[in-house]
């Protein structure tokens, strides 16, 4: 289904939005709450990926199709590994089974698991055959993706042993690991994070505690975008966390120099957008929280600040090459875009927003970021959004929430 966005001259914006847990706290939480199963849950995510997740869970067939959802991949490769006796087909998209997964087999076999590759080595669709593990040491390469030491982070308590992870090379998205251990650390779970080793020890007891999820910094950031674009604006959150276990919450200070602030009160957050002089051009590194990259890009497109971002070299194997995507699509407004396999840089020299033209249609190529991050460009330029339903991977009712504060200013 494709959406029209046509141009609104939109009004600075006060109003109040209530996003759902976040989706990478839910599935982390999940996973865990198969092991243990004294762990309760409120305030799960939405989205398609995190029901992608808990059918999958609860499935008693051996076939398992999760479709575009990559942590389910990732954290369901390593959860039926230790599944003893049990066999499972784990497949996917055509998208997924481009994407690569093989350092996690790797890590899982050398551990004593039985995973095989069904078409492509390296790839999905896997054959996984369960296995008790006895092992309890293993290397990882860190740069690839940490979804893939998560994975073993949240199976490792199971272990008789427990796990030690070397992780080999450059740490990227080092707090999601961070995440995981903070959940473990949460039910009483022991770990050590030293430099490039990871000790996590075994379950010593049955675990009892119920977990209210924080809602999902990753989804905020479109609400950041869009108060930067409407200067005035007034944008409430609750449930937001200063102390939060999302490596996402720096979007508050990214924005700080778009000119958003971000005030936490006892019930959430509050955005104020401002009229400010902006740089002439600003560098963000995004190593620890590459899924800002597409909102970022955007923004400095809509406000015609140049930017370089840095650290985006797992961009190229999510729901698409992320930095391609980008490319084509910031390009339709005259930007100048460069992109290496870590980099994008956006010149804005040339950029024209003309309200009476045709409406720019954007692609979507499967990956829900590319359609939440160019909505807020709406009241720049009139928009089509192709396959706009995409959105449901992470934030199911996106379209709704956008809609109603453009309409109303309040939800």
């Amino acid at each position: 289904m494709n959406r029209i966005l046509t141009y609104r001259n939109c009004n600075p914006l006060k109003g109040s939005i209530r996003i759902s847990g976040s989706k990478s706290l839910s599935n982390r939480l999940l996973i865990l709450q198969q092991l243990f199963p004294g762990i309760q849950i409120d305030n799960l995510s939405d989205s398609d990926d995190t029901r992608v997740l808990q059918k999958a869970l609860r499935a008693t067939a051996s076939g398992i199709d999760i479709g575009h959802a990559g942590t389910a991949m990732r954290f369901l490769t390593a959860y039926f590994a230790v599944q003893n006796g049990k066999i499972t087909r784990l497949s996917g998209s055509q998208r997924m089974h481009e994407r690569p997964v093989k350092p996690l087999v790797d890590a899982l076999n050398h551990l004593g698991s039985d995973i095989r590759y069904i078409e492509k080595k390296g790839y999905p669709p896997l054959l996984i055959h369960g296995k008790k593990i006895t092992k309890s040491q293993v290397r990882l390469p860190a740069r690839n993706s940490s979804q893939y030491v998560s994975a073993l982070i949240l199976i490792a308590p199971s272990l008789p042993g427990g796990l030690q992870i070397h992780l080999e090379g450059a740490i990227t998205s080092k707090p999601y690991i961070d995440m995981s251990l903070a959940l473990l650390a949460a039910i009483g779970i022991r770990s050590v994070f030293n430099k490039n080793d990871i000790q996590i020890y075994p379950a010593a007891k049955t675990y009892h505690k119920t977990f209210q999820v924080e809602p999902d910094w990753s989804s905020a950031s479109y609400y950041y975008s869009l108060a930067a674009f409407l200067p005035g604006s007034e944008i409430r959150l609750p449930g937001f966390q200063k102390q939060s276990l999302q490596g996402d919450k720096k979007v508050a200070d990214y924005y700080e120099k778009f000119g958003v602030s971000t005030r936490f009160t006892p019930t959430g957050i509050r955005i104020k957008s401002q009229q400010k002089p902006l740089p002439g051009k600003l560098t963000f590194h995004l190593q620890d929280t590459p899924d800002l990259a597409q909102t970022l890009a955007v923004t400095g497109l809509g406000l015609k600040t140049d930017l370089t971002l840095t650290g985006l070299h797992t961009l190229k194997i999510k729901e698409t090459d992320r930095l391609q995507a980008l490319k084509n699509e910031l390009e339709k407004w005259g930007a100048s875009v460069i992109i290496d396999e870590d980099s994008l840089q956006l010149s804005t020299e040339k950029v024209v927003f003309d309200t009476r033209q045709d409406s720019i249609v954007i692609n979507t190529y499967n990956d829900h970021r590319m359609a939440m991050a160019f909505a807020p460009l709406s009241c720049k330029s009139p928009l089509i959004i192709n396959d706009s339903t995409v959105v449901r991977k992470s934030y199911k009712n996106f379209w709704e929430d956008f809609e109603n504060i453009l309409k109303t200013g309040v939800l």
